[in-house]
């Protein structure tokens, strides 16, 4: 057993064990925060790592409240963060070194709330999410983004304080998966927690293979070139199996797994089993590109299927999936709101069964977006 060295945990001693970062967390520490909405409510994402004593700020809180905030479509009511005190909430929304200064209304700290635009935000500082009275703050819906309670398990304890449902922000094992766009008219009221899910280029793929054309995958490789993430070193360091993660971030390119692939087939059933897929860690601070390597059963010019994916960009996916032709690179979609937008120059074609498909993504502010809607989207079925 180890003690939590947290200068201000009230649980010691305490059983640490591994979560992130292959470092030990004090679970009790590690409870992160959690935010209401009048509509939604959204972590400001907070873990403490004992054996580092670095305090995290989550990125994903931040950017769903930017997300809320813009769009409109849900508001923010309460934020709970168990280390984070206000006036820090103020700056760290305020300034962002990726997408830039606030200026989409006034940021302060005033009378124990915090106040972005017309939102006034009350404060909470609970550990454990099962205290936390949602109900005494008009808390519908609870967007878990702590990295901790992924389980439906787990999840539920916000449940216990009287919000009517959670959305998980990071991977589940057992909670339903809906990505906007693709399977979010399976949602349904009996459920009470779930995954939101980002898979950049499903929206894409999807209007492929049920496209007018019925092209048909038949096979998909996939490579992602993904930004720097939190989870990286900034030097060289210590990094459990995968041996290469612990290299650092801004020096090299590094291969990395994920996930997506085997998300896809949980969520268009049709293509599991015909997909599969790697990444590459390179050093940029945001905004990510797939590229899609894809066998076509039936044949199909690379023409057509730039017209069926701009016809889907412009109509039924609009706000989710983009379409240009021009010279583009990615800091030309660093705040981007869509979840994919297909580069119809840079993709080309073998023959007419074997085609490569280009598609940017910002993987911060795209996925808070989608996370608004998937919520938006459960308020209009109540």
């Amino acid at each position: 057993m180890e003690i939590c060295s947290a200068p201000d945990c009230t649980s010691l001693p305490s059983v640490c064990s591994p979560l992130q970062f292959e470092a030990p967390c004090c679970l009790t520490c590690c409870d992160g925060s959690h935010i209401r909405h009048k509509q939604a409510f959204c972590c400001l994402c907070q873990l403490l790592l004992s054996s580092v004593k670095v305090g995290r700020f989550g990125r994903i809180g931040r950017l769903v409240t930017r997300a809320a905030a813009q769009g409109g479509k849900v508001e923010v009511v309460a934020i709970n963060d168990p280390f984070i005190d206000l006036d820090y909430m103020v700056y760290m929304f305020k300034y962002d070194s990726t997408h830039g200064v606030w200026k989409h209304g006034e940021v302060k700290a005033e009378g124990g709330k915090l106040i972005i635009g017309n939102m006034q935000i009350m404060v909470f500082h609970e550990r454990d999410p099962a205290n936390i009275k949602w109900s005494d703050a008009g808390v519908d819906y609870v967007v878990e983004s702590t990295g901790v309670f992924t389980t439906i398990e787990k999840a539920s304890a916000h449940l216990k304080g009287g919000a009517k449902r959670v959305v998980i922000s990071a991977p589940s094992a057992d909670a339903p998966m809906f990505v906007m766009g693709v399977n979010h008219d399976k949602y349904e009221n009996s459920m009470k927690v779930h995954k939101c899910h980002l898979i950049s280029y499903v929206n894409l793929i999807q209007h492929i293979n049920h496209g007018s054309v019925f092209y048909s995958l038949l096979v998909l490789l996939q490579s992602t070139v993904h930004a720097i993430t939190a989870t990286q070193k900034t030097v060289d360091g210590p990094s459990g199996k995968l041996w290469r993660d612990g290299r650092g971030a801004s020096q090299n390119i590094i291969p990395a797994s994920t996930g997506a692939a085997k998300a896809v087939g949980k969520v268009v059933p049709e293509l599991n089993g015909k997909l599969t897929g790697m990444a590459f860690r390179v050093p940029t601070p945001n905004v990510s590109v797939v590229d899609l390597t894809v066998r076509l059963e039936k044949p199909a010019k690379y023409d057509d299927i730039k017209k069926v994916i701009k016809a889907a960009a412009e109509g039924p996916m609009r706000g989710i999936l983009g379409y240009t032709e021009d010279q583009v690179v990615s800091t030309d979609f660093n705040s981007d709101p869509r979840s994919s937008i297909f580069d119809a120059g840079a993709g080309i074609a073998l023959n007419d069964h074997f085609v490569k498909l280009v598609s940017w993504y910002d993987n911060e502010f795209g996925y808070s977006n989608r996370v608004c809607d998937l919520v938006h989207h459960m308020f209009t079925k109540e």
